[in-house]
């Protein structure tokens, strides 16, 4: 027992989740190593943030049970701050916050710690995400869609968490902006040695820097392994979502 918990960072057994008559998790297990990085796709509205939301807690169960870092996770999530960080789709940044107090946000309300430190550690956050001091003054409204999620990178981070969540990363960015924000992501989890688990769909960021791509359909996980793996599985949608004419195209250009 103590070597899975050694293992694994997630562990997901059976989980139900539904609304109203819809079942959109079906009994659905899931390991997530500690160290990797872990793509999970699936069909839009297939449950993919469903999935991330109920492991965090902002989603209730049905049935099945959850592990984070070896704890079983219950409907409350006390403490869950340290234990992982969370970049939401948009960033999520607080408008009427500067980007200092944006990053210093989950400091003060979990720690206790002095203007200085904390002002010490927005900096060194926000320079580790590839930004400059002098952004910490600003409000999102100034800030570009790769700041913006640079800056919730950076709050996300704000407590070093072991656990890091990604909602579509690199959605709304440019092909050379979200190329910029997946190497960030590879070059910080290979510095600090956290856990990843992305939810995405951009099959650029699943080539490049998951060591694992996870598939959901139907409610379930249908395949899970390295990218080459995903391209052998004869699951239908598996099939259709890699084997696709648009995904043909992109794998031809990553040659």
């Amino acid at each position: 027992m103590g070597e899975s918990q050694e293992q694994f960072a997630i562990r997901v057994r059976d989980l139900v989740v539904g609304f109203g008559r819809q079942t959109v998790l079906d009994h659905l297990s899931l390991d997530v190593r500690r160290g990797e990085i872990l793509g999970l796709v699936g069909a839009s509205g297939g449950g993919k943030s469903v999935l991330m939301r109920t492991i965090i807690g902002l989603i209730p169960r049905q049935g099945g049970t959850i592990e984070v870092t070896g704890r079983p996770i219950g409907g409350r999530t006390e403490g869950a701050a340290t234990t992982w960080g969370i970049l939401f789709q948009q960033g999520a940044l607080f408008s009427s916050l500067t980007v200092r107090q944006n990053i210093q946000f989950p400091l003060r309300e979990n720690l206790v710690l002095s203007q200085e430190l904390m002002d010490e550690i927005a900096i060194a956050k926000l320079e580790m995400v590839g930004l400059r001091a002098q952004d910490a003054d600003k409000y999102p409204a100034e800030l570009s869609g790769g700041m913006t999620k640079r800056v919730a990178l950076a709050r996300a981070l704000a407590l070093d968490p072991p656990i890091l969540f990604l909602d579509e990363p690199t959605s709304g960015l440019d092909p050379i902006a979200a190329g910029d924000f997946d190497a960030l992501i590879a070059t910080l989890q290979k510095t600090l040695g956290f856990t990843v688990f992305m939810v995405t769909h951009d099959l650029a960021s699943l080539t490049t820097v998951c060591d694992r791509v996870a598939a959901l359909a139907d409610g379930k996980i249908v395949a899970i392994g390295p990218m080459r793996d995903l391209l052998q599985s004869e699951h239908p949608w598996v099939r259709a979502y890699f084997h696709g004419k648009r995904s043909q195209m992109l794998q031809h250009e990553m040659r």
